[in-house]
């Protein structure tokens, strides 16, 4: 089985390539969706252990957590001790779960996939990216964003640059969703024949 590492910084358009995926019948587990998770369940009353009155009520107050970080960005790495052994916990599950079923691929949705040193747990690395003016017009079109946010997120993220340096595929999302499509369904595509190459006798 064939572990997709999808990954973009904020705004080149992740989450719409996540579910193009999904349209063609390739599982995936989104990092963002189980954090989400997570926040009104396990990890609550830790994070408010760990940064008091942010989940008052077992329920992780997004708005309040990001202002206590953004005041204070060196506790990010106190967050992300508390978060990151969730995740990949689930993740593991997901995977598992998925070879057992004997699907072909599956996609792990990791926005820091880089930043977290999650490389070696993907067989093969997929950026989407777009142009640097259409990923600001996009993050500023979002509610409550503003300059210094966006800013500050960018900060954290590896370059876009370097993700596709890195990367084993690109996809360019600035060419409207139907060429992003078709990107898609190439590297399903193209992955689909390398496992059935990788199979005895094929």
């Amino acid at each position: 089985m064939i572990i997709i590492g999808l990954t973009g910084s904020i705004g080149m358009g992740k989450s719409t390539t996540s579910d193009m995926f999904k349209a063609l019948g390739v599982p995936v587990i989104s990092a963002d969706e189980i954090v989400h998770q997570l926040y009104s369940a396990e990890a609550a009353p830790l994070i408010d252990q760990a940064f008091p009155g942010t989940a008052p009520d077992g329920v992780v107050n997004r708005e309040v957590l990001a202002e206590r970080l953004m005041a204070k960005p060196e506790d990010f790495a106190r967050l992300e001790a508390i978060i990151h052994p969730l995740v990949r916990a689930r993740e593991k599950s997901f995977v598992d779960e998925a070879r057992a079923r004997g699907e072909a691929m599956v996609v792990l949705d990791i926005p820091l996939l880089f930043e977290t040193g999650s490389t070696d747990r993907v067989d093969t690395i997929v950026v989407v990216s777009c142009a640097p003016e259409i990923q600001r017009q996009r993050v500023m079109a979002r509610p409550g964003m503003t300059a210094e946010k966006f800013e500050a997120i960018l900060a954290r993220q590896t370059p876009d640059s370097e993700k596709r340096a890195r990367a084993d595929h690109v996809i360019d999302t600035g060419n409207g969703l139907e060429a992003a499509r078709t990107q898609v369904a190439g590297i399903v595509a193209a992955l689909s024949r390398s496992t059935i190459q990788d199979q005895p006798n094929a």
